[in-house]
């Protein structure tokens, strides 16, 4: 199993837990590299030597035929169009012939400009807030998000985080894939999207 974007770790640690295969996780950013590893740490000895942890984008990992499931959770949108191209092609060699790719597809078009809150949090003596805002970012979307940590009523702590989703026509996130030899399949949610790569195809 790949998991493309691992970031914390979330959805690596359930392909572990969840099967007794080889899991990769690829995730290129050290900062989000921290936090997998600390949740890899925490899983049985047993487990742990079942993961590989790729510091590098999909496209350099050299992954062939060594997976039946792949993933990519909040990674194809925020990834540009170049890079998203590439990314295809690298899920195709990582995966067997007959594997499937789950994925959540970029935004059609781009979201309104405009601020909205995520539910606060309780820690102990500290209350931690995240605020979100939108505004368009040459042809892109910009999400700017700020966290706060509060504490008797007055912010201790604070800092911004900013990814920029590409909108993307529907139409074109079902031909890119085809063009690195993955088939688009249905999926039970229309949120999320899939394709597999067919039981045989002439090699490149």
């Amino acid at each position: 199993m790949v998991d493309v974007g691992a970031g914390t770790g979330i959805e690596t640690e359930v392909l572990v837990r969840e099967s007794s295969v080889p899991v990769h996780a690829v995730e290129p950013c050290r900062a989000m590299r921290t936090p997998l590893l600390a949740r890899i740490a925490r899983l049985p000895a047993c487990s742990r030597a079942r993961v590989t942890v790729h510091p590098c984008p999909a496209e350099e990992t050299g992954l062939r035929h060594v997976a039946d499931l792949a993933v990519a959770s909040n990674v194809i949108p925020c990834v540009p169009p170049a890079g998203r191209r590439a990314i295809w092609h690298a899920i195709a060699n990582a995966l067997a012939p007959g594997g499937l790719l789950l994925f959540d597809p970029p935004p059609a078009h781009p979201a309104l400009p405009g601020r909205w809150s995520l539910p606060p949090v309780q820690v102990g003596p500290d209350v931690y807030r995240a605020d979100v805002t939108s505004t368009p970012h040459n042809g892109a979307q910009r999400l700017r998000f700020t966290y706060r940590v509060h504490r008797e009523g007055r912010v201790v702590r604070e800092e911004h985080e900013d990814f920029t989703p590409w909108p993307t026509h529907p139409a074109v996130i079902t031909r890119e894939p085809t063009s690195a030899g993955l088939i688009p399949v249905p999926t039970p949610h229309p949120d999320l999207r899939a394709a597999v790569l067919p039981a045989w195809r002439p090699e490149k």
